[in-house]
């Protein structure tokens, strides 16, 4: 199966919505817990799935040297 630059977009989007979607998740549920440790596991969680939707982003816009090969 071949392989386009819109399937890897089409699939970008998808996985990147599906990362916002549990960063907001873990964002909710901070509140839900009455624990510091946890807290700071869910909020640790959410900021590198932050990262990964930015790598995403970056993918997308060829913004990054490793990208533009």
């Amino acid at each position: 199966m071949a392989h386009t630059d819109a399937n890897a977009t089409h699939h970008t989007q998808k996985m990147k919505g599906e990362l916002n979607a549990l960063i907001v998740h873990l964002r909710e549920d901070i509140d839900k817990v009455d624990d510091p440790q946890f807290k700071a596991m869910f909020e640790t969680s959410a900021e590198v799935l932050g990262g990964l939707v930015k790598a995403f982003t970056h993918y997308k816009q060829k913004s990054e040297a490793a990208w533009k090969a």
